[in-house]
């Protein structure tokens, strides 16, 4: 007798690419069932209340959309009627660098001199072109592949570059799209991490909303089908299908797996028979960055009326970079603080007092060089990712030198009657919500075509 645990697919992991998959499998037909390591479904995208005096809510993972090229993110929020804040582009933003701060105009780069802003553009537009060459669904095979990959971005920068501007450059971009240093990463992967999201001049998204897209999505779905505080430990594969256990010793059996954790966790699952060495070697040799948010609620929006645009941009301080977030209609004011790469593996080190306490002092040191008297939030919200034993970073893994043309290239590859998604695993915005979402559908398409 068939167990009534029994299913045509288990999808491991309730983020947006495996609640997509879901989705797609529901309206195929397909019974299902999802498992859930955390006590949410949403995984890196979180949506909470920003105080308990407004109705508004902000976001602590990932929040940004485009309508230009981010199709299915915005696909969705039309069909769930979602009202997106575009981002504000208004007004000055701060540089803060070498002690300094400066007021530039929105979009600029910071206090450079005319020959540095020169050098800039040309740095800006050879990168482009490495990244216009570069083949996108597989780019092992792109020209140079090999010797890109052979190096880390810095020494990318250093040797077509030299040693001035462009080690600044690439370290703000390593940074800021993917939480880690230069040196952390491979040239090939930062090429194609920006060639995924379209290039240079697309790759920052500017409407926002973020958690609320997962909680829609679960609603398409049956309660019951989703298993919350269920982490997956083992997933046996033999002649007779797929047998999963959870850490609670549940066992869930089905034809087909689909499973949407990044690859860096791969570790904490015991696979029989062993995954393929490839999958094996990317499961022990990727790693998150470091990708973490403090957001300041405000009574008002204080620095609209000075003429800023809320961004700061800092290469002193443990707050990279930091972003307007709020939401009028819903009285909601906030400017979010990111902490990425090495100085935000520093600030996760620190108490919880002292984050706060040394977030506000750069924060009141930088703004206040145009205000009198910066005014004390009415709230400070954090998420350290890096502490969730289920996410341990974000906000996608990276390839390290030699990984992306050798491991690297099975990412998207099944294993037997394991199929593998993830936003890390997508063609096209790999790392942003839109890439979950597109390596959903070509799951939840990968396992009904075999079904079928």
């Amino acid at each position: 007798m068939i167990p009534s645990s029994f299913v045509d697919v288990i999808v491991i992991g309730a983020g947006l690419s495996g609640l997509q998959a879901a989705v797609d499998l529901d309206k195929a037909g397909l019974s299902y069932i999802v498992l859930e390591a955390n006590d949410r479904v949403g995984g890196k995208t979180l949506s909470v209340p920003s105080s308990s005096k407004s109705d508004g809510i902000v976001d602590l993972g990932a929040a940004w959309i485009n309508d230009s090229s981010q199709k299915e993110m915005y696909a969705l929020a039309q069909e769930f009627g979602f009202d997106l804040v575009v981002q504000r582009t208004e007004g000055l933003s701060l540089d803060q660098s070498n002690g300094t701060t400066h007021a530039i105009p929105y979009g600029h780069f910071g206090d450079f001199t005319d020959e540095q802003l020169a050098e800039i553009v040309v740095i800006l537009t050879k990168l482009q072109e490495y990244v216009d060459r570069s083949n996108l669904e597989h780019p092992h095979l792109g020209p140079d592949a090999e010797k890109l990959d052979s190096m880390t971005a810095l020494e990318f920068a250093s040797k077509e570059f030299g040693q001035g501007i462009a080690k600044v450059l690439v370290a703000i971009l390593t940074r800021d799209l993917l939480g880690v240093e230069a040196n952390e990463l491979s040239a090939l992967f930062l090429i194609n991490y920006i060639k995924s999201g379209t290039g240079l001049a697309n790759i920052s998204s500017d409407r926002k909303d973020g958690g609320q897209f997962a909680i829609k999505l679960a609603a398409k779905l049956s309660k019951k089908n989703i298993k919350l505080n269920s982490p997956v430990v083992k997933i046996t594969q033999d002649k007779k299908g797929c047998t999963v256990k959870t850490k609670s010793g549940h066992k869930y059996h089905s034809k087909k797996v689909i499973l949407s954790v990044p690859t860096s966790l791969y570790p904490k699952i015991d696979f029989e028979p062993h995954l393929s060495p490839a999958k094996k070697e990317l499961g022990n040799s990727t790693e998150l960055g470091y990708y973490s948010k403090s957001i300041l609620v405000f009574d008002e929006p204080w620095w609209r009326n000075a003429n800023l645009s809320g961004v700061l941009t800092s290469m002193d301080g443990l707050i990279s970079f930091t972003r307007d977030t709020c939401v009028p209609e819903d009285k909601q004011y906030s400017i979010t603080c990111f902490h990425v790469g090495q100085p935000g593996r520093e600030w996760s080190q620190l108490s919880e007092q002292d984050r706060k306490d040394t977030v506000l002092k750069q924060f009141d040191d930088a703004f206040g060089t145009v205000v009198d008297k910066v005014p004390v939030p009415i709230s400070i919200i954090e998420k350290d990712w890096l502490k969730d034993p289920w996410f341990l970073g974000g906000p996608s893994p990276v390839m390290k030198p030699a990984l992306l043309t050798g491991a690297g290239k099975s990412i998207r590859d099944p294993f037997k009657d394991i199929h593998f998604i993830g936003t890390e695993s997508s063609i096209v915005w790999k790392g942003y919500m839109e890439g979950a979402i597109r390596s959903g559908i070509r799951g939840a398409r990968e396992v009904i075509e075999v079904l079928d």
